[in-house]
């Protein structure tokens, strides 16, 4: 079992920033894919992001390329999403997941089903 605790969520101006971390306990994620996913109000769960277990390759969504970046520290079992140039329709609960296969990576939309632990999620609200 995987444990998965977000935090670094908030409220930030348009234009802001935020880092939001995603710490593991349980198991080592570093033979797993990572990703962020989000959920606002009255909407699906979308894909944000994901990263490859030795964190070399990356995968992001349209809508935050360019603008968000994933990494993770193996050491620390810990990953990270740093958001900038954050916009109003960035408004979401973010949530960070595990990929349930080890050493396989298939990043994408429509790819919740891939994640076996999530984490309980954090909010971000970006005022305009």
């Amino acid at each position: 079992q995987v444990q998965l605790v977000e935090s670094g969520g908030g409220l930030v101006q348009a234009g802001g920033s935020l880092r939001l971390s995603c710490a593991a306990s349980g198991r080592t994620i570093s033979r797993y894919a990572m990703g962020w996913f989000r959920q606002a109000p009255g909407k699906d769960r979308e894909f944000v992001a994901a990263i490859r277990w030795s964190g070399g390759i990356t995968y992001y969504a349209d809508s935050v390329e360019g603008r968000f970046t994933i990494s993770r520290d193996n050491a620390k079992n810990t990953v990270y999403l740093q958001m900038n140039s954050l916009k109003p329709e960035d408004t979401a609960v973010y949530y960070c997941a595990a990929d349930s296969r080890p050493y396989i990576w298939s990043p994408g939309p429509r790819t919740g089903s891939n994640y076996a632990y999530w984490g309980q999620g954090t909010q971000v609200t970006v005022s305009s």
